[in-house]
Formats: structure tokens, sequence, C-alpha cells
């Protein structure tokens, strides 16, 4: 079997390195973010290494910070990545047939790994991509997780800082490519309704979750 290097072109090699570094600048970020919440440098790590989800990270650390239980956080994450089940039928063909290719890949099925490869086609060079950009992808997350880790340990009082704004901001930023669609918007509304409805209502963390239900119902609506 040739190589990665033999099979990408430099271009993709460029690629794959500027698109995981970008990646690793939202991980510095997150980690920021988790040491500001409380969130341990193990915890931290283990959730980049192991959860590989950014929204669903910086929502179950998100939860965390308002006050919220582990339950919400966990809950709220496994609905996020929920999007992910229809990425595994259609990329398939590509990670590859046996089953360790099957598991480790699984874990690299990223939006950001799934585009890129998908970009490249479902032959040598878009198998390639996918393995280059999710090996490359891990990387660049977990370290920019623990620099910013540190980076936001050694910061002293992060209210004087306004970093409990940054959670709902990094939310915003994660989002705000998909609200150019109509649907979205829609969705996004509902579910900003929903959880604010709910906020009085509901213990620290809940709101959330509702405001994600409100979401996926509105989306399930076809826009006319």
């Amino acid at each position: 079997m040739r190589s990665l290097y033999r099979t990408l072109s430099r271009g993709d090699v460029r690629d794959v390195v500027a698109l995981t570094a970008a990646v690793g600048v939202v991980g510095v970020s997150f980690g920021a973010l988790a040491a500001a919440a409380g969130v341990s440098l193990a915890m931290a790590a283990a959730m980049s290494l192991l959860v590989l989800s950014g929204g669903s990270q910086f929502l179950a650390v998100s939860v965390v910070a308002a006050g919220g239980g582990v339950l919400p956080a966990v809950v709220g994450g496994l609905l996020l990545g929920a999007r992910h089940l229809p990425y595994g039928l259609a990329m398939a063909p590509v990670v590859g047939r046996s089953w360790p290719a099957r598991l480790l890949g699984a874990h690299l099925l990223i939006d950001e790994v799934v585009a890129f490869s998908r970009a490249r086609g479902r032959g040598e060079r878009g198998r390639a991509a996918y393995w280059a950009c999710g090996v490359a992808l891990v990387t660049f997350w977990t370290a920019g997780t623990l620099i910013g880790w540190f980076g936001g340990a050694a910061v002293p009082d992060t209210d004087a800082f306004g970093i409990d704004a940054a959670f709902p901001a990094a939310l915003v930023a994660l989002l705000f490519p998909a609200l150019r669609e109509a649907r979205a918007r829609r969705a996004g509304l509902a579910g900003a309704a929903v959880a604010l409805a709910a906020t009085p209502l509901l213990p620290a963390g809940l709101p959330v979750l509702a405001g994600l239900l409100g979401a996926a119902a509105a989306g399930k609506r076809r826009a006319p």
C-alpha cells in the first residue's frame, strides 16, 4: 500500500496542516474556557482526546460553568453528537472494511475530516485524506486544549476578564456559519425561545437540553 505522502499531493498535505492548525486554535479557546470553569487538566485533555467533538465539549463545559450537573452536560453532548450517525453511513466505504479500521475511523468521524475527505472522492486519495486529516486533527485539537488550559489557569480572576461571556460566544461562533440557511435560523430561534422560557422553571443545565429539543422539533419542519 502506498504511503499517505505518496497518495496525497503536496496541496493536500498543505491543506491538512492549515485546516487542523486552525482547529488547534479553537482547541486553545476550549482549554482556556475549561480551566476558567474549573474543569481539571486531566478531564479537559480526556474530553479532547476521547470525545473529540468541539460542539459537544463546549456545550458540556458551558453547562458545568452555569452550575448544571454532569447528566445534563452528557445528554446535551450526546444530542449534538447524534449528527455523526449519518456520517458513518456515508463514510463507511472510505474508512475501510476491517473492524480495527472502522473502530478507529469512527472516532475520527468529525465534521472537518468528513468534509475534507469527501472533497477528494471515494478512492485512495479520499481514504488517505480521511486518515491524514483525522490523525492531524486529534493531535492539534488535544495540543491546543493543553496550551489553552495552562493559559486559562494562569488568569487570576476570570470574571474580571469577562471569560464567563466566552462560553455562549464560543457556541454562537460554532453555529454561526449554519445560520445562513432559513431552516437553521428557524431551529435556532425556536431552541433559544424554549431555553429562555424554561430558565425560570428548570434547574441549571436543563434549559439547554430543552432548547436542543425545541431546535430539533423546529428543524424537522420543511421550509416553505
